[in-house]
């Protein structure tokens, strides 16, 4: 028992190690984290003596998916999922069953062994594109705004409609008959419709909740338990867990603007950036080393001729992607133009191209295989399970490691790096709306001290006893805003005097927290009306968090002194 818990330890230790290491290099290689992990996982898996880490599915599915979808919901902006959700759903639904049907049509005329049934279940393994790999590539080698918010969007709904799509093809392969298309249909309206009935729920009991405490402790716990609570109360209803976490995770994100605390926001946001990164770095270095266990459980097979046979099938999931990529952006644009009222430019052949070719898998698609049977239910071995999970770990090695690289060079060829106009407008615009905010609040503030100093004087207001009226710390105030408005297109952010005096700097720091509070309130009225995104809201919060944490210190000073 003791040694079992030193060997675990020391796996774990290695692999934190492994995630330590290599995503520094690759921020030296200015690569983006995940394909260097994957790659020195699969280099790994060839040394002799590194410890053999079998990915349990369960562990996937159970433990690390949760909170990682959790994360990605929670950055995604609800404001542009919801603007692109014909393009989203298009390649969350009906991209999944074009990969499923091509991939079933592929599988049988050229690998030995495969029939349509097999087919079905493959393609759904690998249907699902990745939302970790999507977010942490994507960002990173600066793919416009707008294909990015699709691209997150799609990856994380397609987990829901690839893992019935499996359900069904098991049940192919079981023997159980041919599901009727009223069934699956009203199978898939269950798991979406009680999926996003429990996130929705759970959502608005820890809403409910999070509105009445104020504790960074507390609140980082349940932020924790979220996730597992949305992902396995939909699962106990034999609903999608993965669309309960992903509704649970907009719901909340959106009203954490106004339930968390400037100080809980910063702990609760610290917290989450590293969990997610160590459960991103711990499953990329995984996946590479399952390279072991995928290849040793295949027999009848050369090296050579897996090789051959991995790279075609990841060959033709690119294909068929690319294939639905482009009508599929037309059938979008025209419905969300006719239908939807949207005004857009037609789909460009670039964007739809780059749509079609960042469709990387990842944890979901390789855990997806693993948990495949190894028996069916009358005693017989579940046929070319084996191959499926060497099939699927190959397409995540391709689409990961040779879609990753390609894409920086790829979008600068296509004139489509650095599109972020939209974004930076909607920033400079809430920066000014904040400004003037609180240059009128200072104004009205200002105003209020006068009549109040002149209503206990008898109506003749008099300096304090040190020179300083208080309402000179309004207009210090409004001079600094007043600055950094007329330099904000320089990007200049001037410094503001206070008053070395006790009482008057008190009052300074009170202001200050006031105005901030103004402040705060504008960009989420801002949020609310659709003028900026979630994301604008998010960075530009942060920086009155910090600057409320400034002024909290500078408080806390004051009061020792």
């Amino acid at each position: 028992m003791q040694s079992g818990i030193h060997a675990t330890e020391m796996i774990l230790f290695l692999l934190l190690l492994f995630v330590a290491a290599f995503a520094t290099l690759a921020r030296k290689l200015r690569t983006p984290y995940p394909i260097i992990l994957v790659i020195a996982g699969l280099v790994l898996s060839f040394v002799p003596g590194i410890p053999r880490v079998r990915l349990n599915p369960e562990m996937v599915f159970v433990v690390v998916l949760p909170p990682l979808l959790y994360s990605a919901a929670w950055l995604t902006s609800w404001r542009d999922f919801y603007y692109n959700l014909v393009s989203i759903f298009l390649l969350a639904f009906g991209l999944v069953g074009f990969t499923v049907v091509g991939v079933a049509a592929v599988a049988h005329l050229v690998f030995p062994g495969f029939d349509w049934r097999l087919g079905v279940v493959l393609g759904a393994v690998v249907a699902p594109t990745d939302a970790i790999a999507a977010t942490a590539i994507a960002r990173r080698v600066g793919l416009p705004r707008r294909i990015v918010d699709v691209l997150e969007g799609e990856s994380l709904v397609n987990d829901a409609t690839a893992l019935l799509a499996l359900e069904f093809g098991l049940s192919l392969v079981s023997g159980n008959g041919v599901p009727s298309v009223a069934g699956g249909l009203l199978r898939l309206a269950y798991l979406v419709i009680a999926g996003l009935a429990v996130g929705l729920l759970l959502g608005a009991v820890v809403y409910w909740f999070e509105k009445r405490v104020d504790d960074g402790r507390v609140e980082s716990v349940i932020s924790l338990l979220v996730p597992y609570a949305a992902y396995l109360g939909a699962e106990s209803i034999h609903a999608s867990g993965v669309l309960s976490v992903v509704t649970c995770g907009l719901y909340l994100s959106r009203r954490s603007a106004t339930f968390f605390s400037p100080g809980v926001r910063m702990r609760v946001n610290a917290l989450w950036n590293s969990l997610t990164f160590i459960l991103n770095g711990l499953i990329f270095v995984l996946i590479g080393l399952q390279m072991h266990y995928v290849a040793s459980g295949i027999r009848g097979y050369g090296m050579s001729k897996l090789i051959f046979l991995g790279v075609l099938f990841s060959a033709a999931v690119i294909v068929l992607r690319l294939i639905w990529s482009f009508p599929g952006a037309r059938v979008a644009h025209f419905m969300r133009t006719r239908f939807l009222g949207q005004k857009q430019d037609p789909p460009s052949w670039r964007g739809s191209f780059v749509v079609g070719w960042t469709g990387m898998r990842g944890v979901i698609a390789l855990a997806a295989a693993m948990s495949l049977p190894e028996v069916l239910q009358d005693g017989a071995a579940f046929p070319q399970r084996n191959l499926i999970i060497f099939l699927t770990f190959c397409v995540i090695l391709v689409t990961l490691v040779l879609q990753g690289l390609t894409l920086p060079p790829l979008i600068r060829a296509l004139g489509l790096a650095g599109d972020s106009g939209t974004e930076q407008e909607e920033e400079e615009e809430a920066r000014r709306a904040m400004v003037r905010a609180a240059l009128d609040y200072l104004e009205a503030a200002g105003e209020r001290e006068k009549e109040e100093a002149q209503a206990a004087d008898g109506g003749n207001a008099k300096p304090d006893n040190d020179g300083h009226g208080m309402t000179e710390i309004y207009d210090d105030l409004a001079s600094h805003y007043q600055h950094q408005l007329t330099s904000l297109a320089a990007e200049h952010e001037a410094g503001h005097d206070g008053s070395n005096r006790r009482g008057h700097y008190a009052k300074f720091l009170e202001a200050s927290r006031e105005v901030l509070a103004v402040e705060r309130e504008k960009i989420i009225a801002l949020r609310d009306q659709g003028r900026i995104s979630d994301e604008v809201l998010r960075r530009l919060q942060t920086e009155l968090d910090l600057n409320e944490t400034r002024l909290l210190l500078a408080d806390a000073e004051e009061l020792e002194e």
